[in-house]
């Protein structure tokens, strides 16, 4: 009995100690401002696929000529993708259809984009969307930027 107590104890305390780092991992990448709240789908065809497999939630940052996308449900600290400012070619955008309505956030909109070759599209808020525009739109002088 006091070995199933003990046991018991040990499994909640890691629980409780990974929900702790999962906090706090998100707390400190949100530290530095320029955060917002952005959908994934990385290499997708030519033709919109509206099942809404795919995505990826997560937390894109802007740091300087740069995006740093995270995932949300990751410990890592570095981000999974980086986004340079000069290679993001913005092809169009869409609201979400069909099941992707599920998968993402009730207000995103979808961005198709082409970053050096690959296709990948990116869902967010429209406020989102606006400052992400306007980022891309800002480039220092002598930068080719594409926003459709």
């Amino acid at each position: 009995m006091v070995l199933a107590l003990t046991v018991c104890g040990i499994v909640v305390a890691l629980v409780v100690l990974g929900l702790f780092v999962f906090g706090l991992r998100r707390r400190l990448i949100q530290r530095s401002g320029g955060t917002f709240d952005c959908s994934l789908r990385w290499d997708v065809p030519e033709k919109p696929d509206t099942s809404g497999k795919g995505w990826s939630y997560g937390v894109a940052r802007y740091n300087g000529d740069r995006i740093e996308w995270y995932r949300v449900f990751s410990y890592a600290y570095r981000p999974r993708r980086i986004l340079e400012r000069s290679a993001i070619e913005v092809a169009g955008r869409r609201v979400p259809d069909g099941e992707e309505e599920l998968a993402l956030l009730s207000d995103a909109v979808i961005l198709t984009c082409l970053h050096r070759g690959t296709r990948l599209e990116l869902a967010m808020s429209e406020d989102a969307l606006t400052g992400f525009l306007a980022w891309l739109e800002a480039a220092p002088p002598g930068q080719r930027v594409n926003v459709a």
